[in-house]
């Protein structure tokens, strides 16, 4: 290898240059120059905390200042030209605020080490991810709490082992998965409080003897306090593996109700009817109408799944404090970030348009003897049966009616007393699916 001039952040004891693989490894800035603005605001930070404390002078903290927002500028007109020779977003910015002041940039990192820093952009950026989730589900909450409220009085079947169990309301089903989201939007929220502590300061993993203020810095930029350990600082990604966990939990809230709209979508079930926008037709087949949003919905928590473990598999093994195993960490957090934006707009634009057809569902309802767990409630409560025996007595009649290929309301009351002779008349008050709903409570 031809000696060629190092990398000049920090090649001071190299010889010669990376290698073009080696390059190629090492580099993240395909990755994380989306956290440019993370980056920015948390140098205008550090560099104001360094002006206040008098470690550089103001005349120079001023020209840094002014030079991050030249730099912010051009990323965000779409000027600014990003090097894979620099690496990350960190040195990116540093070699542009260079050219654009000269020597002075390099003041800017008195104090810091890209350990701290990235950290502190990372746990900037999960901040407002998780503040993006919460609107998102919020706005799906809402949509399905509009749907609760207008089908509050729909009676359908609800299932257990997907066999008709009992009959409920169809609002009662999506109030269901609307308080899943309400846990998982919690989860975010409890997410942010613990990810809120500031890692500036910390710099490579020892501190720093430069007389910071790492108050300031952590209030600057929306921290609740500064991290109180610097190896734990630099080196703890629970914060993202959390977040991944919360994105992973959400999409699979999100692929339990894809997976009842596939199936309510059949013509066997025919409870729901998707828009078209939200549905795709046959290359081959002319009839065909298919759920593929909700079935991708449900095929994308794979890859939520996935980044979670991919996350905890690059973290487990690793000993304090950074390592650079740990620049493997941003791209599964975008990734699910990105997947959950998607899959929570996709549910709410399906969900919104939809129609259910309630008539198909109350039918549904009437069929495989839903109301038997209510004739053995009425055995219990108005005869004083032991549930056990009401059990007994309920599965005769269900069999009887089985045999006679009827409903259970349709069954003559001299028939239900050969099973059970102090049955009266009253067994039909709780024996059709409206009477069943309206007599639960809870």
């Amino acid at each position: 290898m031809s000696k060629e001039k190092s990398n000049e952040m920090w090649g001071g004891r190299f010889e010669e240059k990376p290698s073009d693989i080696m390059e190629q490894i090492n580099a993240s800035i395909d990755i994380d120059r989306r956290f440019w603005r993370q980056d920015i605001d948390g140098s205008k930070a550090h560099c104001e905390m360094l002006v206040k404390q008098e470690i550089i002078p103001t005349a120079d903290g001023q020209k840094i200042l002014e030079g991050l927002d030249q730099v912010a500028s051009e990323i965000e007109a779409g000027t600014f030209t990003f090097s894979a020779a620099l690496e990350d977003i960190h040195m990116n910015v540093e070699a542009r605020l260079k050219d654009i002041i000269g020597e002075t940039a390099g003041k800017l990192h008195t104090a810091r080490s890209r350990n701290d820093q990235v950290a502190t952009d990372f746990r900037m950026w999960t901040r407002g991810a998780n503040s993006d989730l919460v609107a998102k589900i919020e706005s799906l909450q809402a949509t399905i709490a509009t749907l609760s409220s207008k089908h509050a009085s729909d009676i359908m079947p609800g299932f257990t082992h997907l066999q008709a169990a009992q009959p409920i309301t169809l609002g009662t089903h999506l109030d269901a998965y609307a308080q899943m989201l309400a846990r998982d939007k919690s989860r975010f929220e409890d997410c942010t409080k613990r990810l809120n502590e500031c890692p500036l300061g910390a710099a490579a993993l020892a501190g720093t003897p430069y007389p910071i203020d790492r108050n300031f810095t952590a209030q600057k930029l929306g921290f609740d306090r500064p991290m109180p350990n610097t190896l734990d600082a630099v080196s703890a990604r629970d914060f993202a593996n959390e977040f991944l966990f919360c994105c992973a939990q959400t999409g699979l809230h999100l692929s339990r109700l894809a997976e009842e709209i596939v199936l309510w979508a059949t013509p066997q079930f025919g409870f729901i009817q998707l828009n078209d926008q939200w549905s795709t037709g046959s290359s081959i087949m002319p009839q065909k109408k298919n759920p593929d949003a909700a079935e991708l919905v449900r095929g994308k928590t794979g890859r939520l799944n996935g980044n979670l473990i991919t996350l905890m598999t690059v973290m487990k093994g690793l000993p304090l404090a950074y390592n650079k195993d740990q620049q493997e960490d941003k791209e599964p957090v975008f990734d699910s970030y990105d997947t959950l934006v998607l899959c929570l707009e996709a549910m709410n634009g399906m969900l919104e348009s939809a129609s259910f057809n309630t008539e198909r569902m109350l039918e549904s309802a009437e069929l495989g003897f839903t109301t038997a767990t209510a004739l053995a409630d009425w055995l219990v409560m108005t005869l004083a049966l032991p549930f056990r025996n009401a059990h007994h007595v309920t599965g005769a009649i269900v069999k009887m009616a089985e045999d006679k290929g009827c409903k259970l309301d349709e069954l003559d009351l001299a028939d239900m007393q050969a099973v059970e002779s102090k049955i009266t008349d009253d067994i039909f008050s709780v024996l059709s699916v409206k009477n069943a709903v309206k007599n639960r409570n809870g």
